[in-house]
């Protein structure tokens, strides 16, 4: 059973943990009602400690896949492959986790270009207002050097309330913190006033946005969320090639002098 092998060195052993087992529960190996090795079986099979498998198996139970009966282990719950819809991230900052925010942006493409357009077609007073407020909050955000990640959050919910579909804001809570890839990613090598520059080009898509569904206008509004959406999608796209390109340098060569050599190129 290949969930029975040491985990490899990782800065989420709990998720890695999680992760083994859950492939052993959809793929079968493990069926339901089947019993989940002992804690000591785990910890000496993947060499991890007691408190990783323990928070592993509590998060396997968060999301339906198993259950615990007191004094006899974990078991395959019997409706496993129910279990709820989750996402999951790669390490922190390496290409498997920027694959993951591709993924999460093209599926935010698909829910937050229809969310604009409803916004400016049912927003009212009230929540126009709370929009422009969270438009404002960026500024300052950005204005004191701010990653301004909460304050981009709560505009893009504040517009998800505003379509009066529930779905879309309990949508946008379940993405939690992938929701704002700079959360999760960042970006090499970026000095501090890249980092601005790129909050405030951010910020004129979400003007824009704002500015369309004040006037209630839901194509503009559409096409405005669907241009920020792509843009930031092509950019994680683009870092994602470059940590590809990264693990296939040659001995010896630097990022540095990587990125120069294909600036000749262009």
């Amino acid at each position: 059973m290949s969930l029975l092998k040491p985990l490899s060195p990782s800065r989420n052993l709990v998720g890695e943990l999680v992760e083994r087992i859950a492939d052993e529960i959809r793929s079968g190996r493990l069926p339901p009602g089947a019993r989940l090795p002992t804690e000591f079986e785990l910890m000496a099979a993947t060499g991890v400690s007691r408190t990783v498998v323990r928070e592993a198996v509590a998060a396997l139970r968060a999301e339906g896949l198993v259950v615990t009966r007191q004094g006899l282990g974990a078991f395959v719950a019997t409706e496993a492959h129910r279990a709820a819809f989750r996402i999951v991230a790669g390490p922190r900052d390496e290409p498997g986790s920027i694959s993951n925010v591709v993924s999460v942006l093209e599926l935010r493409l698909a829910v937050e270009v229809e969310a604009a357009a409803l916004a400016a077609e049912r927003a009212d007073r009230h929540q126009v207002a709370q929009i422009e407020t969270a438009l404002v909050e960026i500024d300052t955000a950005v204005a004191s050097g701010g990653s301004a990640v909460a304050e981009d959050f709560a505009l893009h919910r504040a517009i998800a309330q505003a379509t009066h579909n529930p779905q879309f804001a309990n949508f946008l809570d379940f993405l939690g913190r992938h929701f704002i890839p700079r959360q999760t990613i960042r970006a090499a090598e970026a000095s501090e006033a890249e980092q601005r520059a790129y909050l405030e080009r951010i910020q004129k898509d979400h003007a824009r946005i704002v500015e369309a569904i004040r006037s209630g206008s839901s194509k503009d509004a559409r096409n405005a969320m669907r241009a920020h959406l792509t843009k930031s999608l092509q950019r994680y796209r683009g870092l994602a090639d470059e940590g590809r390109q990264f693990e296939s340098m040659q001995p010896g060569e630097s990022r540095s002098n990587r990125r120069r050599t294909q600036g000749r190129r262009l």
